[in-house]
C-alpha cells in the first residue's frame, strides 16, 4: 500500500448531497452519482466518496436505540447501496451530529457513539460526516468530537472522520489530537461569489493548521452549480459564473482542502467538468506533503487590500504551485518578486512557468512575474528551478 493511499492522508475528494438536493434525498439518486463518478471520469479522476448528508434517517431510532434509515428513500436500507457504490470502486460516505439531534432535527449522536459507529460499520460506511448542532450546551465539543473519534476507530472499520463544528470553539488548537481526518473550519458555503470570497479570506493566516491526516476543510464546492440548489440559504437563483467557480475551485486546491463536489455531476456542463476534473489542480491538492500554503501581497505597498494576493505551495518535488487571485471588482496586475519565496536574483536560477488552466507552459522568468488577472479571477502556475 502507498502512503497516498492511506486513509487521510491526503484531502478527500467526493460528492456530498447537501448543497444540490438538501432534504430531497433517495436511493436512486446517490447511485445514479455513483454511475456518473464511473462514466463521466471523476473516479479515474481521483474522487471516491459519495456522501449523504443530512436526511436520511427516520425522525426517531428503534426500540434499540439504533437509528433507522427512512425506508421510503432508503427501500433496499444503507447495506445494500453500500455495496452498490463498493462495486464501482467508490466508496460510501454517511452523515451524523454531535448533538441529540441533527441540523435539520433528526436522531444526532449524542450518548450513542459507540452504537452508531458499530452500526456504520455494520452498513459498510466509508467516511463520516460529524456536524455541530443541538449541541448539549454545558458539554464540550471537543470531548464530543474525541469520544466519536474513539468509537469510529474502534468499530472494526476504516472510517474517515470529518469534523465539522464551523470553525468554533478554537477548533485549531485541539482538532489535530482528536482524531479527526479533516475538519470544517467555517460556516456553511452558499452559491455566491460573496460567500467564496469571505470563507477564503477567513483561512488566510490559517495556514499552518492543516496536513496530512488532518485537512482543513473549507466546506463543499458549489462548483458547477449555478443557483440550483433547492434550499433558499444556499442559493436557488443566480449562482456564481464559470471564471469564479474557476477561482473558487483554485482557492480550495491551493489551500489544501478536501474537495467535496456540491452540484448534480449528473446535469454538469462542459465547464465544469474542465474545472472539476483539472488534473493539474487536482495534483496540487493531492500533493504528498499536504503543505498550506503561504501568502504573499503584491508590490507596490498601496497595492496592500485583502483582496489580491498570492499563494504559494511548497510541494513535494521542488516546484512550487503559485495563485495569482483577484477576488477585487476591477482587473489588476500582480508582481510577484521572486525573493519573496526564497530565490534571490544572485543564486543564479529562474523559474520555468507552466500555466495548470491552459495547461501550457508560460515560459522562463528571473527576479519577477506580474501577470494581469481580470476581477475574480486567477492564475495558477506551477513553477520549476531552472538554471
Amino acid at each position: 500500500m502507498s502512503s497516498n493511499s492511506l486513509m487521510g492522508f491526503a484531502p478527500a475528494l467526493g460528492w456530498n448531497s447537501w448543497n444540490t438536493f438538501t432534504w430531497d434525498i433517495n436511493e436512486q439518486l446517490i447511485r445514479d452519482v455513483a454511475d456518473v463518478f464511473v462514466s463521466e471520469g471523476y473516479l479515474e479522476a481521483g474522487y471516491e466518496y459519495i456522501v449523504i448528508d443530512d436526511c436520511w434517517s427516520l425522525k426517531e431510532r428503534d426500540a434499540d436505540g439504533n437509528l433507522v434509515a427512512d425506508p421510503e428513500k432508503f427501500p433496499n436500507g444503507m447495506r445494500a447501496l453500500a455495496d452498490y457504490i463498493h462495486g464501482k470502486g467508490l466508496k460510501f460516505g454517511m452523515y451524523s451530529c454531535v448533538g441529540t439531534h441533527t441540523c435539520a432535527g433528526y436522531p444526532g449522536s449524542f450518548e450513542h457513539e459507540f452504537q452508531d459507529a458499530a452500526m456504520f460499520a455494520e452498513w459498510g460506511v466509508d467516511y463520516l460526516k460529524y456536524d455541530y448542532c443541538f449541541k448539549p450546551r454545558h458539554i464540550s465539543g471537543e470531548l464530543l468530537y474525541k469520544r466519536m473519534s474513539l468509537a469510529l476507530k474502534n468499530c472494526g472499520r476504516d472510517i474517515l472522520f470529518s469534523a465539522c463544528n464551523w470553525g468554533a470553539d478554537n477548533v485549531y488548537d485541539w482538532i489535530r489530537e482528536s482524531g479527526a481526518h479533516m475538519y470544517r473550519s467555517t460556516g456553511d458555503i452558499r452559491d455566491n461569489w460573496e460567500s467564496v470570497k469571505e470563507l477564503a479570506l477567513s483561512q488566510l493566516g490559517k495556514q499552518s493548521y492543516t496536513g496530512s491526516f488532518c485537512h482543513n476543510d473549507m466546506d463543499m464546492l458549489i462548483v458547477g452549480m449555478y443557483g440550483g440548489s433547492n434550499n433558499d440559504f444556499i442559493g436557488t437563483i443566480g449562482g456564481c459564473n464559470d471564471i469564479e467557480y474557476k477561482t473558487h475551485f483554485s482557492l480550495w486546491s491551493m489551500m489544501g482542502s478536501p474537495l467535496m463536489i456540491g452540484c448534480d455531476v449528473r446535469k454538469a456542463n462542459q465547464a465544469t467538468k474542465d474545472i472539476l476534473l483539472n488534473p493539474d489542480l487536482l495534483a496540487i491538492n493531492q500533493d504528498a506533503e499536504a503543505r498550506g500554503a503561504y501568502r504573499i501581497k503584491p508590490e507596490p505597498q498601496w497595492f496592500h487590500t485583502d483582496d489580491v494576493f498570492m499563494l504559494v505551495k511548497v510541494l513535494t518535488d521542488g516546484d512550487l504551485a503559485i495563485g495569482f487571485f483577484n477576488l477585487s471588482d476591477s482587473q489588476r496586475e500582480l508582481s510577484l518578486q521572486f525573493w519573496d519565496m526564497g530565490l534571490p536574483y544572485a543564486a543564479g536560477y529562474a523559474l520555468s512557468l507552466y500555466d495548470c488552466w491552459e495547461h501550457k507552459e508560460l515560459g522562463v522568468y528571473r527576479e519577477r512575474f506580474a501577470p494581469v488577472v481580470a476581477a475574480h479571477d486567477c492564475l495558477v502556475v506551477r513553477a520549476k528551478l531552472v538554471k
